[in-house]
């Protein structure tokens, strides 16, 4: 195995004179399966392409671009795992001082919107030569969206970016397909029929086919679903509302179908999902010849820190039916679980045994949700998810499959191994799906084996009515899977914790509703040690309300915290012992018209000012006094 080629004599090395595809990725080189470069790379390796990566080039020139020559048949572009625009800022708009993804964990060494300029610079390099966006950035941008750092709704990135094709969600069907079809001499510009991609063209360049969808748009059933177009989503709120849902209820590889949006002159052509990959596919995609580690070109810079989270960790499946608000991953990932074989990834885990550096810990076994490792049920596998229905909110449908048995023969076969001292589970526990269970084996075993200490989980917030708009479950199903595991953990004897991720100023939640969360950590007895206010990140329902004040799925009015006053106020009641964050705390509790939990009570949350030049809070239950 060696790595794929970044220079021209990495090249040479290999024989080659020049490449059928050229990857530009916005994060450093890391072949390992969690990094979206790797698996694509190295698909196409298997399927007997040559490829080689431009990781990270300098986007101030051409120069980097060209270091490799002009591929054979295509650019393929990513700005890496994460948004560029996310990785580079916080919530608050602040820059972020360090990048994960980058040699050392320096910032500064990617463009923001990186699809858009590294794709403008392939085009400047090489005329004619077909781009093909993907990863995370294209894919949530497919459509025109609204882009929190401009505050403003953006065209397609596709339409921005000049590239020829866009790839959305998982891209390995659609990219060996493509491959294929350029292979074979078909121009880029007729590629439209491929399940997952996206693509522009004037009315006389549509298939015939949808040219007569584009005639007459309501004329009886179609198989095409159009959205307002993008002069109409940039200047009126609710358009933007009605073109997401539409969205949002296509995205199902069974059921979708085509969407249009008209951009200016052009239709902007979203085919359907690309199918869901069998067990045998995806059990092939994670047994490629990956190095597990990043180029050594890194190693005068102390590496990559990215890798460290997921070194000795392992994919078990990928998709999630939770339905969350605030999450990506139903216009990503999909709600269709895809799952790999036992015995793929207890393959795997024997070869990380023997990998330098391993002390016999796997970090994870999971994927966006660790107990999602089925179907949701049996209909998903022939006639996909359903379409306007969610399968945990606002109640567990009935068809729900609740079944922990094989994750959990899974976990036992892995502890099993000789070499493996201890299987934690990271990637995130679905705890309402958890109560669900009947059977307290998992449960039992979860507090048993798989907790180092504390296990983080995510009621995000305790008001139901903020639950609601978050798509999340009622406080009283938390309050369950808290009191459940406590439970456990002393009847085993052992002293763990669970560790609540909350988010703050999310749309629907007001202060009166922060409060409430407040008083909820009071009781707990828990300070978070860190806050995430609410991100609009493209392509999430929750950013859709954020922009419209309107929920998408009823068109209903919501209450949206948008100034940065009250953004403050609302993160600082999470940590409201914090000596700094007294004023906006006091703030908060006046405006909210709680003045009952300022002073000496055991519920109140900080103590009353006595003079201008000191103030008070509460901590631990005693007063401490902090001089400005």
């Amino acid at each position: 195995m060696s790595f794929l080629p970044t220079t021209k004599e990495e090249m040479e090395k290999r024989g080659w004179k020049q490449l059928d595809f050229l990857y530009i990725s916005g994060d450093a080189y890391v072949d390992h399966p969690s990094f979206g470069h790797a698996i694509i790379t190295r698909l196409l390796e298997a399927e007997g392409f040559k490829v080689g990566i431009i990781p990270q080039p300098d986007w101030r020139s051409t120069a980097d671009f060209i270091r490799l020559g002009r591929p054979k048949y295509a650019a393929l572009i990513s700005s890496g795992v994460i948004d560029s625009m996310v990785n580079h800022y916080t919530a608050s708009k602040k820059i972020r001082s360090s990048d994960h993804y980058s040699p050392g964990g320096e910032a500064g060494h990617r463009p923001d919107r990186s699809v858009i300029v590294y794709s403008n610079r392939i085009k400047e390099a090489f005329k004619d030569l077909p781009v093909v966006i993907g990863g995370i950035e294209a894919s949530l941008r497919r459509f025109a969206h609204y882009d929190y750092w401009d505050n403003k709704v953006r065209r397609s990135i596709l339409q921005d970016s000049k590239a020829d094709l866009l790839i959305y969600g998982m891209g390995e069907k659609p990219i060996a397909e493509i491959a294929k079809l350029l292979k074979n001499g078909i121009p880029v510009r007729e590629i439209k029929n491929v399940r997952g991609t996206v693509y522009l063209a004037r009315y006389d360049d549509l298939p015939e086919g949808l040219k007569k969808n584009v005639d007459l748009p309501q004329a009886g059933k179609s198989s095409v679903s159009f959205l307002p177009p993008f002069d109409e989503v940039a200047k009126d709120k609710r358009k933007y509302a009605e073109a997401f849902k539409i969205q949002y209820d296509e995205q199902d590889p069974f059921t979708g179908k085509a969407l249009v949006q008209k951009h200016g002159d052009r239709y902007l052509v979203q085919n359907p999902p690309a199918f869901p990959l069998t067990v045998k596919e995806m059990d092939r995609i994670y047994r490629l010849p990956y190095e597990r580690t990043y180029h050594p070109m890194y190693e005068p810079f102390g590496g990559i820190p990215a890798i460290k989270e997921v070194e000795f960790s392992i994919t078990s499946h990928r998709g999630c039916y939770g339905g969350c608000s605030f999450c990506a991953l139903h216009f990503h990932q999909g709600r269709i679980i895809q799952n790999r074989s036992q015995t793929s990834i207890l393959n795997e885990a024997r070869e990380l045994v023997g990998l330098p550096g391993f002390k016999g810990y796997i970090h994870d076994v999971g994927g966006p949700t660790a107990n999602f490792r089925h179907k949701a049920c049996k209909k998903q596998e022939k006639e996909g998810a359903c379409k306007g229905k969610q399968c945990m909110f606002p109640s567990p449908c009935k068809n729900l499959i609740v079944d922990h048995s094989e994750y959990l023969q899974l976990l036992r076969s892995l502890r099993e191994i000789p070499e493996i001292k201890k299987v934690f589970i990271r990637s995130g526990i679905r705890y309402d799906y958890l109560v669900l269970d009947k059977n307290d084996d998992f449960f039992m075993e979860l507090c048993e084996h798989h907790v180092s200490g504390q296990l983080k989980v995510a009621p995000e917030h305790v008001v139901d009515r903020v639950l609601e708009k978050m798509g999340k479950p009622g406080r009283k199903v938390y309050d369950q899977f808290v009191k459940k595991f406590y439970e456990i953990n002393r009847k085993m004897g052992k002293k763990q914790y669970l560790v609540p991720y909350l988010i703050s100023s999310h749309p629907g939640s007001d202060l009166k509703a922060a409060v409430e969360l407040a008083e909820y950590l009071r009781d707990l007895g828990h300070m978070p040690e860190q806050v995430q206010d609410f991100y609009p990140t493209p392509g999430t329902l929750s950013t859709c309300m954020f922009y419209t004040g309107l929920d998408p799925r009823n068109m209903e009015r919501v209450y949206v915290p948008k100034s940065p006053r009250e953004k403050a106020m609302q993160r600082a009641l999470l940590q409201y012992r914090k000596k700094e964050n007294y004023d906006l705390v006091y703030e908060a509790l006046i405006t909210a018209g709680r003045k009952d939990l300022i002073g000496y009570g055991k519920k109140c949350l900080i103590a009353p000012r006595k003079n201008p030049g000191t103030h008070y809070v509460k901590q631990r239950g005693k007063e401490k006094r902090y001089f400005r």
